[in-house]
């Protein structure tokens, strides 16, 4: 058994294990054992939606790879990681308790909604990018297209691409843009649901996309939801519009691998193809189940692609107009 082998539980102790909620792409379970409480994490091969979704589960050795490099640059961004089973596709982390760590997901629903902690989000991506950048080793340690195509570009904009006759050949555009911009290490899946509000500041999970790649993917994917949840709480739009400035402009400061404007063209191009894959790609987000919303997300995404902005604050601005 695994947890023996890592020495994580006495032979012929039974331990207390609890399934978790998260994500669709792996198995999170809660381990008590020894005295001790920790998370074990297993990558499926199969996601878990509706549309056939498949991907290697060698991405949990590099999401593994990714805890360890971030906790040399941001230390505390991470949980901590205590021991990896390669061959049994696993790893076990700590566990960080809702009550100290609650989901930022889940406080940007219940209406806390920090753009302080927003703009810290945005600065602690931009040290990992910043730290990584041009690095040779990093780059070969984190080959992982063959993980990040299927899981991200071809179930988002490929997928999104094929209902979209109008819009495919800018929405493949951008997949060959992002495939081939080759920069910094890329978390691939900076999302609320997969940020905790410790209180030292954010800590990151999931990087199962892990990937040496196009740092406007990161920066895109996270102000894609705050865009998103002006649909989900209307009420607070106002505020998760405040946070959306609040990340942009703490990641774009600390933009040094590449002209910033450069860097903030190539995000804002990127965002509204992100944007319409939420309702038209393989992963909708569940909170828009309604299609009077959904075809206002297309409505707003689909100008944007014709006529891409080169800033962060246009796109805000012309979605707070479609709001209005």
């Amino acid at each position: 058994m695994s947890l023996v082998r890592l020495g994580l539980t006495q032979p012929g102790e039974v331990p207390r294990v609890e399934a978790l909620a998260g994500g669709v792409s792996s198995d999170i379970v809660r381990v008590e054992s020894a005295g001790r409480t920790y998370c074990v994490k297993r990558a499926l091969p199969r996601l878990k939606v509706a549309a056939e979704w498949r991907a290697p589960v060698e991405r949990n050795h590099s999401e593994a790879e990714w805890m360890r490099v971030v906790a040399e640059i941001v230390p505390g961004a991470v949980p901590r990681l205590l021991a990896e089973d390669r061959a049994a596709g696993l790893f076990a982390m700590e566990y960080l308790a809702p009550a100290s760590h609650p989901v930022w997901k889940e406080r940007l629903r219940d209406g806390a909604i920090d753009a302080g902690f927003a703009a810290e989000v945005g600065r602690r991506v931009a040290r990992i990018h910043a730290a990584t950048a041009r690095r040779d080793e990093i780059a070969a340690r984190f080959a992982n297209d063959h993980v990040f195509y299927p899981i991200r570009l071809e179930a988002y904009l490929v997928a999104t691409a094929e209902k979209h006759a109008d819009v495919r050949d800018v929405l493949l555009g951008l997949v060959e843009t992002t495939r081939t911009t080759k920069l910094v290490l890329v978390h691939g899946d900076v999302s609320p649901k997969n940020i905790l509000a410790g209180s030292g500041g954010p800590v990151f999970l999931d990087a199962e996309c892990a990937v040496y790649g196009d740092p406007a993917f990161d920066l895109a994917f996270c102000l894609n939801h705050l865009l998103l949840k002006c649909l989900w709480r209307p009420q607070w739009r106002s505020r998760y519009l405040e946070c959306f400035g609040a990340l942009g402009e703490a990641y774009l400061a600390g933009v040094s691998w590449e002209p910033r404007d450069v860097m903030e063209a190539r995000t804002a191009a990127l965002l509204p193809g992100l944007f319409l894959a939420r309702v038209d790609g393989k992963s909708p987000v569940e909170y828009l189940i309604d299609e009077p919303a959904r075809e206002r997300v297309r409505r707003a995404a689909k100008p944007m692609l014709a006529r891409a902005p080169v800033q962060l604050a246009e796109i805000a601005e012309r979605w707070r107009s479609q709001l209005a």
